[in-house]
């Protein structure tokens, strides 16, 4: 896999730079960019790796919490910027639902082909339920309920109040586990686990890590200029473009990631893949970009639709219920993808 990235971006940065100027098909351009962000994705992931390895548990966690949605985090900076808060709004569900249906649907389905039943951390999937209710009931949900009789003002202000505790919480949920209480919920299949060796050094990761992320955000800046003509081309709606499309290029080597993790029996990995980035992306990401729209003459206030509010709240409520007991098969990652594949029929349909 590591193989086909590699040649991904060897390919497709020069490539998308040249295809850029020459002004070739924007379709065409449109795939071009996802194919070559994801590979960029993927060195970003290794290289993160590489570094939380080398720099220890507390300061490797800040790391992935702060570089592991950071391409969808460029791609909804340039999209807020283009005035696209429908967008941006749309990836962010695209996201909590990829990561709990589709992520784990995948891992949960692929690892119960190869093991009939798989045992994960039962204590992180209680501590992650807490937090997921928190993050898209309370939140997300609640708070559109008080928006109903609000004017556009005091929505964002609403929005920005909810962003700066959703922010807090989740640092605090960071040291909670990394510091406070690490190791003492500890699952039986994690006392063994042998000592890691980074892929790469710490010089090497930095230096990757730079330039893959200058790349992503060259490359994201002109993917977005793209979602008006490829939506015209297909029929998509902004709603499909940021809920399937976006979210997908997004995570789509996190994704690869944790359906490989499950496949080597690696559940606690998976799962953490799965709901830690569905944390990441609504108690990080998403106040975030409230609070960086502020810069832009098109302010996001964290105000979802209708669909999008039901949708994520059914993800995470099946998710909770599949995952509350501590192990998985086949079938209930069937499960999880069977309702990915009926919301994303919904969303196209709308």
């Amino acid at each position: 896999m590591n193989k086909v990235f590699a040649w991904m971006t060897w390919i497709g940065v020069p490539v998308s730079v040249i295809g850029g100027f020459l002004h070739w098909p924007t379709v065409l351009m449109f795939v071009l960019y996802c194919l070559t962000i994801i590979a960029l994705a993927s060195y970003m992931g290794r290289a993160t790796e590489s570094l939380a390895i080398v720099a220890g548990p507390r300061i490797g966690g800040l790391l992935n919490a702060t570089f592991g949605n950071a391409v969808e985090l460029i791609i909804s900076i340039f999209a807020l910027q283009a005035g696209l808060v429908d967008v941006v709004l749309a990836s962010l569900t695209g996201s909590v639902l990829g990561n709990l249906l589709l992520v784990a649907g995948l891992s949960f389905f692929v690892g119960g082909l190869k093991y009939k039943r798989q045992e994960f951390n039962i204590y992180d999937a209680r501590h992650n339920a807490g937090l997921l209710t928190f993050a898209i009931f309370v939140a997300f949900v609640i708070p559109e309920v008080f928006t109903l009789q609000m004017d556009r003002s005091k929505q964002l202000a609403l929005s920005v109040g909810i962003s700066i505790i959703m922010i807090l919480l989740y640092v605090a949920a960071l040291y909670f586990r990394l510091v406070t209480h690490r190791g003492v919920y500890q699952h039986k299949s994690e006392e063994a686990e042998e000592h890691e060796e980074p892929e790469w050094g710490k010089g090497k990761a930095t230096a990757i890590l730079a330039l893959a992320t200058v790349a992503v955000a060259y490359l994201s800046e002109r993917l977005v200029h793209t979602f008006e003509t490829v939506a015209e081309s297909f029929g998509w709606s902004e709603l499909f473009i940021g809920i399937i499309i976006v979210a997908i290029v997004g995570n789509a080597a996190e994704h690869a990631s944790a359906v490989i993790m499950a496949y080597k029996n690696k559940m606690n990995v998976a799962v953490e893949i799965a709901v830690g980035s569905t944390l990441q992306i609504a108690m990080f990401v998403a106040p975030v970009l409230v609070l960086v729209s502020l810069l832009f003459p098109e302010k996001m206030p964290l105000v979802f639709s209708l669909p999008e509010l039901v949708a994520m709240a059914a993800s995470v409520l099946l998710m909770i219920v599949l995952s509350n007991d501590g192990d998985t098969n086949w079938f209930e990652g069937a499960t999880l993808l069977a309702a990915y594949t009926i919301m994303g029929i919904g969303f196209y349909l709308l």
